[in-house]
């Protein structure tokens, strides 16, 4: 069975409370056409059209009457007014446009499914500013920026939609998404099954939050993914760190660090804990895009980055000198692979299409997750969870407090047996996915082993590459 199958599984469960035959979705899961193998499938011409919809800046009061333009794309090209359905993307953090291109899954099974595509932009991401160039500007304006709100979006827009376009009101809606937005596409489902039918969550850990989970699984599993693309790769990055510490406690060696770095800007003493971190942010990047392809979703990089990166990771005891000259070159593998970069940048780790912005907030109010490194069962500096030091770091940015219990109390937790047509889906050492797989009993989860290395942030959804 191909990859596009997945989705038809979904489509299979479009009467609610019907008897399903395992042996005729098997069946039906068969009946796609299309080419399993990435190499050989051409590209897919995107082409959509650009819309703007009047939404409500608060869904859940009564005396706000604000709204704001909240954009989203479609494309109807292989639509059937009489026999498809449409397929809706629960946008994630971001500018929509940028996710519409890297999802090829949507693309790829439109025509089988005779199905209308559409792309919703998330609430303070991309164009869709609640209040415009002041949406970020203190608590009182970013206050409805939740999940909560932007499901609520979701559903207005799919009611317009619905009410607007000839032929699509008895159209079923299966939601689809990956990383945050798999979570909304699994919540959607949750939260309003007569809306939307079934849901696609692709790399969607809806259990990373408060116990479900330790707080090191993430980073264990980072780890793993670096340990089967080089024997001493982790091993190297484990001992960078206290190669960095010892390198910048001279001013000579800060200056040795940034120019062997190539860094936009000279190093501080107190800038130490910000290069590391941007490091660390940096190899967790590559383990959420280890593509088996050439990619740029995040950066421009190779097939198999961790590989190519790992390269120049084999020793780990070389002088500190080397070893973070070492470390340079696997980082510049990210940075520049184009070979466009003059310089590296440790404010960035990501492309700008991401809000940073806007998911610094929602890390701080209700998506808290914790993390935390044992310098033992992963590659990383010892760092403990704390919630209270978390807490006043937030408190200081943004004015708010997190809530660490409220994901759990708004979608269920672990307590999602009466929920049902949710498929969660990515590759078989997705990080996101194995903390959800080794928790999951009920609903549908999918590995993809074809694509067993890595690959997590997107990965099943981009299926066009």
């Amino acid at each position: 069975m191909g990859y596009p199958a997945l989705l038809l599984s979904l489509l299979v469960f479009l009467a609610p409370g019907t008897c399903i035959d395992p042996r005729r979705v098997l069946r039906t899961l068969s009946s796609l056409h299309l080419p399993t193998n990435p190499a050989s499938r051409s590209s897919v011409a995107k082409n959509y059209s650009v819309f703007y919809f009047q939404q409500k800046v608060d869904h859940f009061g009564f005396n706000n009457m604000k709204t704001f333009k909240q954009r989203y794309l479609l494309a109807d090209k292989h639509w059937d007014k009489d026999g498809g359905s449409i397929l809706f993307y629960t946008g994630n953090e971001g500018d929509i446009v940028w996710f519409c291109n890297n999802t090829g899954f949507m693309w790829d099974v439109a025509e089988e499914l005779k199905a209308m595509l559409v792309f919703a932009e998330h609430r303070y991401y991309g164009e869709s500013l609640p209040f415009g160039n002041n949406s970020f500007q203190d608590g009182r304006h970013l206050n409805f920026l939740t999940s909560e709100q932007a499901l609520a979006d979701f559903v207005e827009l799919i009611k317009h939609l619905k009410r607007t376009i000839p032929g699509a009101e008895d159209q079923p809606v299966i939601a689809i998404g990956g990383s945050y937005g798999g979570m909304l596409a699994a919540w959607f489902r949750m939260k309003y099954p007569h809306i939307v039918v079934g849901a696609l969550a692709a790399s969607a850990p809806i259990w990373q939050f408060e116990d479900f989970v330790p707080c090191d699984m993430f980073m264990k599993i980072v780890t793993t993914d670096f340990k089967k693309s080089g024997s001493n790769c982790s091993v190297t990055i484990l001992r960078s760190w206290d190669a960095i510490n010892r390198l910048s406690s001279t001013g000579s060696g800060l200056q040795w660090l940034a120019q062997t770095l190539h860094l936009c800007s000279p190093l501080t003493f107190e800038d130490i804990p910000n290069l590391k971190e941007w490091i660390m942010e940096t190899w967790v990047n590559l383990a959420m895009v280890n593509y088996p392809y050439a990619s740029n979703f995040l950066q421009p990089l190779p097939a198999w980055p961790i590989k190519v990166v790992c390269q120049y990771l084999i020793n780990p005891s070389v002088p500190d000198s080397m070893l973070i000259q070492n470390i340079f070159q696997a980082l510049n593998v990210y940075y520049n692979y184009s070979g466009q970069a003059k310089c590296l940048n440790i404010s960035e780790t990501a492309t700008k299409n991401l809000g940073s912005l806007g998911w610094s907030y929602q890390a701080c109010t209700e998506m808290v997750m914790p993390f935390c490194t044992t310098g033992i069962d992963d590659m990383f500096e010892p760092h403990q969870w704390n919630l209270k030091k978390y807490s006043d770091e937030c408190f200081k940015q943004w004015g708010v407090r997190p809530r660490p219990s409220w994901i759990i109390t708004m979608y269920g937790g672990k307590n999602i047996k009466s929920h049902s047509n949710i498929i969660f889906s990515s590759c078989y050492s997705s990080p996101s996915f194995i903390l959800l797989k080794r928790k999951l009993k009920v609903t549908h989860s999918i590995t993809l082993p074809k694509l067993s290395q890595g690959g997590d942030k997107h990965k099943f959804l981009d299926l066009s590459n």
